[in-house]
């Protein structure tokens, strides 16, 4: 059938006017774009995968062109199939341009489908996945921009769970998977091959990024309608961020329990490091900032290996035997070690580029680790990589610097690894667009003035991996008080100069930070300042943190004016910050009416803390019922915090038994608190025993309590036997603490043995302990006539490993 043919019979179905005719006139144009495709790949004696091979697109998307039934291909899948089989370009962009045309109901009907767009339509590399660049030897001509090419894709282990959850997804089930791996491990390439199949059933791709991730999938995650595929590539953006991310958890969540809204697949990425922060068990007593994230994530996560096995090597040895010339180009790198994925993404090459770069541009790319690692957002103003770069420089190649130092290392770090990724590359900033009078969305921009820079995420894990244990110099935290502006930038810089004690440097950030308006940092203040005796600087700054949203401020409030004296205004506060969701807030109501006498009063409010969440509230509850004698109360109590995750409930009470004498419910009590994850409990009650007299008990117990809490109870247990005089038995428990990690018992013991003046006692320990490997636990080596390891050269030889070698053997 000829071009005129296929004219012909789309038009032929004419005669509906209004909107059925341009349905008509759209579906005509594709048919005719489609048949155009089809003769020039018969006259190119092509078949598809060759096709593909030739215009640089993936198999899949070439298919989905020729394909009825399928999206309407984009511009530029077009425009690399036209060149191939020596097509009219215009002609066939005219076509395509008509069959994806909107129709004037198209802004309805968005709405009707919820925020997305058909899958068909994405370009993966818009949606995060790496390009693999030009092919080497493609021969592009001089003066042309090289077309984004994906290599051909090779399945994994992982690639058949997913696979399962969009079948599942497309048999009307919502589904959510969690890709977790380190960075150009192939987890966004292996999500985007997945959802191929949903694309031929009309299913909608939704990426939330505008105007900032978090705030987009917030705004709009209540819209997602059934069909729609939920795109969260790197979920720390959504999921850890400070402010929003348990909401969009709890969002997600909502959205998947909801049949109403099903079904809808849910795909995301994370590295690591991130995947177990958010699944981290809190600590009991502290807060528990991933709560919604912990539950959501739970069974719904997917490890990708580093490395492809050896049958994912031989199957994409065999697709660059059939022509891939960019997976034949990595796997000359990558066959022995087989992180073919990274190597596409251009890892190896940024981090030899990193290692052999000049003297300047590591400077600013360690200084941009450092920003990373501790905290800094995404876009780097360059003046602050600058300043800060300074002293990341010896002196020498500071002397030796040229006047335009700055502009040659960005030039260098600009550079393409291979077509593909630069170790730092300028990165363009969306302005924020708002009708007049819109409210603003809460969103604070790139810290800084100027241009802003984004660090190549390999070289950010890298630098995340190597340099963890580094302090940045004084330049850092100079330029980062110079010249950042977003409040979270600078608190969490604050956070990082404080627990690395720059002590001052934490203090004028977190004063730059509370200007900037981050609340945390005024609460931080507020709290110095109050701790320094401060109090009226402390008002002020809880005050201005009250003013500015954080209705924790007024619970602090309160506590100065109670602590004042002022009973009348701390009550008032405290209802205040209560009224705003704060549950301490109950607490300290609480609190003030026991100590007006209204125990009733308070025992109520006790009760409405505890209802709220507040497990603090559980065991002041077991508190009341101890003291007036109901028991069995203050055990339920006990029992229901350690229910929901405070084990150390039960211990207490635990202890308030033993106080009494019931020391049969104690011990029951202390070993459900141990059951439950409190691994302190069994060994506190072996001190009560203890002192109480009853060694033979406290040994039994400390022995249970060993099994888990090895070196501080074996500790325990080695000081018992000294005193006792079982120096035998002390030395070989002492031993088996030091394996468990408590070193310290084993100079307690020397310590013990010297003051009683028993040299050869001291001197046979010191022996034991060195054959056991145990040198740097000792302080008394020179008792024995040889130094310190550390202190001078071990004369005595080194075992393989570096371990120093005893003299006695």
């Amino acid at each position: 059938m000829n071009t005129g043919e296929h004219t012909a019979q789309a038009k032929s179905s004419g005669g509906r006017g209004g909107m059925g005719e341009e349905q008509e006139g759209r579906d005509a144009a594709l048919a005719e774009l489609r048949a155009r495709l089809a003769d020039g790949l018969a006259r190119a004696r092509l078949t598809k995968t060759q096709l593909a091979q030739r215009a640089g697109l993936g198999r899949t998307t070439v298919q989905q062109a020729f394909r009825d039934g399928a999206p309407v291909p984009s511009d530029a899948t077009v425009a690399a199939l036209t060149h191939v089989l020596g097509l009219s370009e215009e002609e066939l962009l005219a076509l395509r341009r008509t069959a994806a045309e909107k129709d004037i109901l198209g802004a309805a009907a968005g709405l009707a489908h919820g925020p997305g767009r058909p899958i068909g339509e994405w370009d993966p590399h818009d949606l995060e996945v790496h390009p693999a660049g030009p092919a080497p030897g493609s021969g592009q001509p001089p003066g042309v921009v090289p077309q984004r090419v994906l290599p051909g894709y090779v399945r994994r282990d992982h690639d058949q769970a997913l696979a399962e959850a969009v079948q599942d997804a497309a048999q009307g089930r919502s589904r959510m998977l969690v890709l977790v791996g380190s960075s150009s491990t192939g987890k966004t390439r292996a999500c985007w091959e997945a959802v191929q199949p949903l694309a031929a059933r009309g299913w909608r791709l939704w990426h939330p990024f505008d105007p900032t991730r978090a705030h987009a999938a917030l705004e709009d995650l209540q819209r997602v309608r059934p069909r729609t595929v939920v795109w969260l590539n790197e979920a720390q953006h959504y999921l850890g961020d400070p402010r929003a991310g348990e909401e969009i958890a709890a969002a997600v969540h909502a959205l998947l329990t909801d049949p109403g809204r099903a079904p809808v697949l849910v795909l995301g990425t994370l590295w690591p490091e991130y995947a177990d922060q958010y699944t981290a068990l809190p600590t009991p007593g502290r807060p528990d900032p991933h709560s919604r994230t912990r539950e959501l994530l739970a069974s719904r996560t997917l490890t990708v290996p580093e490395a492809f096995d050896q049958n994912a090597l031989q199957a994409a040895a065999t697709l660059a035997h059939s022509g891939d010339a960019l997976l034949a180009d990595a796997l000359t790198r990558a066959h022995d070690h087989g992180r073919l994925a990274q190597d596409l993404a251009g890892a190896p090459e940024l981090l030899r580029r990193y290692h052999h770069s000049t003297p300047a541009a590591r400077a600013v790319l360690e200084a941009a680790m450092d920003a990373r690692r501790l905290g800094i957002g995404l876009h780097l103003p360059q003046a602050f990589l600058i300043d800060a770069a300074v002293d990341y420089l010896s002196d020498h190649d500071l002397a030796e610097l040229p006047e335009d130092w700055a502009e040659q290392a960005f030039a260098d770090l600009a550079h393409l690894v291979h077509g593909r990724q630069a170790s730092l590359r300028r990165a363009a900033v969306r302005p924020r667009r708002r009708p007049p009078g819109s409210p603003s969305p809460g969103a604070v921009p790139a810290s800084g003035a100027g241009p802003v820079f984004r660090l190549a995420d390999y070289l950010e894990q890298h630098g995340r991996t190597t340099r963890r244990a580094m302090c940045p110099p004084a330049s850092f935290w100079h330029a980062a008080h110079t010249h950042l502006t977003h409040p979270d930038d600078l608190h969490n810089l604050a956070r990082a100069a404080e627990v690395r004690c720059r002590l001052q440097w934490a203090h004028h950030l977190y004063l730059r930070a509370a200007d900037a308006g981050h609340t945390d940092a005024m609460m931080k203040l507020a709290w110095t300042q109050e701790w320094g005796g401060n109090w009226v600087g402390a008002e002020a700054l809880y005050r201005q943190a009250a003013d500015a949203g954080d209705p924790d401020a007024l619970r602090h409030l309160g506590m100065l004016l109670e602590r004042a004296g002022d009973q009348g205004g701390a009550e008032a506060l405290f209802r205040q910050a209560a009224d705003a969701g704060v549950l301490d807030a109950l607490r300290c109501l609480a609190i003030l009416r026991e100590q007006a006498g209204d125990q009733k009063g308070a025992e109520a409010l006790y009760r409405q803390a505890a209802d709220a969440g507040d497990t603090n509230a559980l065991m002041d509850l077991v508190l009341v019922c101890e003291q007036v004698g109901d028991l069995e109360g203050a055990e339920a109590f006990a029992r229901r915090a350690a229910s929901v995750g405070d084990p150390c409930a039960l211990a207490n009470l635990s202890q308030m038994r033993e106080e009494t004498g019931d020391r049969e419910s104690a011990e029951a009590l202390a070993r459900e608190a141990f059951d439950a994850g409190d691994t302190t409990a069994l060994f506190n009650l072996g001190r009560n025993r203890e002192e109480a007299g009853d060694r033979k008990g406290a040994e039994v117990l400390f022995h249970q309590a060993a099994d888990v809490n090895g070196g501080l109870t074996l500790a325990h247990l080695a000081r018992m036997r000294e005193k006792a005089g079982d120096q035998e038995g002390a030395v070989a428990l002492a031993l088996k603490a030091a394996d468990a990690g408590d070193f310290y018992v084993l100079r307690d013991l020397e310590g013990m043995r010297e003051r009683a003046g028993d040299r050869k006692g001291v001197e046979g320990l010191c022996r034991q302990a060195a054959d056991a490997g145990h040198f740097h636990s000792l302080g008394h080596f020179p008792l024995l006539g040889f130094p310190s390891p550390g202190q001078g050269p071990w004369p005595y030889g080194l075992d393989p490993d570096g371990t120093p070698t005893p003299p006695w053997q």
